[in-house]
């Protein structure tokens, strides 16, 4: 019902019904005395009033509700990684490889992200040449040497070698609060994601 009609309707019925079915349906009804006097006249302009309000107020109030439940679950891997805008390398490697839906899977996987400067710091021509579709077994070896199963948080780590996707091992210390990962620094810990945990590096790992 839009709201002109509301507003130029003539309560000369019983009953006002207001519907509203997204996302919810309701129903409000409002019964309306049909007698020529003040009583009539108060409630209709009051009946308009809450007529008026139900329109404006409930339609917003739900999909407010929605957004902020939706800006409150993180997505999955790819996606976090994907808005986060510092690894866009990282992402398109794994498109390249074909990791993407292995990454949105259920999991649940800890990865350790090399941002973009991480990836600028390989010589010159090599991100190039793991895109390439002759390399895309090298490049899987490489991605999936980031990953480890399972979720494991940066209050769960501990000095201690861990076995990866790719079935070779990463050796993880953690030395007066700093945690490295083979030769990469820890620089940001716990990003969270629906099927796991992102945990930022500052180099590439490759395994050997």
């Amino acid at each position: 019902m839009k709201l002109e009609n509301v507003l130029a309707a003539e309560f000369a019925g019983r009953t006002l019904k207001l519907k509203y079915c997204r996302p919810t349906c309701f129903a409000v009804s409002v019964r309306v005395q049909n007698k020529n006097n003040k009583q009539t006249n108060k409630m209709k302009t009051v009946t308009k009033i809450f007529a008026v309000a139900a329109l404006l107020i409930l339609p917003s109030t739900l999909p407010i509700a929605r957004a902020a439940d939706d800006a409150a679950s993180p997505g999955d891997i790819v996606a976090v990684a994907s808005s986060a805008g510092s690894f866009k390398t990282l992402v398109a490697a794994v498109k390249a490889a074909g990791l993407v839906e292995t990454l949105q899977g259920k999991g649940p996987f800890t990865v350790f992200a090399p941002t973009d400067e991480a990836f600028a710091k390989l010589p010159p021509g090599t991100v190039e040449g793991l895109l390439k579709p002759e390399n895309k077994d090298k490049l899987v070896a490489i991605l999936t040497y980031h990953v480890v199963p399972g979720k494991v948080m940066a209050a769960d780590v501990k000095t201690m070698m861990v076995k990866t996707v790719n079935g070779k091992e990463l050796s993880i210390k953690v030395d007066d609060g700093k945690v490295t990962v083979n030769d990469a620094k820890v620089i940001k810990t716990d990003v969270a994601a629906s099927n796991g945990v992102i945990h930022v590096i500052d180099t590439v790992l490759l395994p050997k």
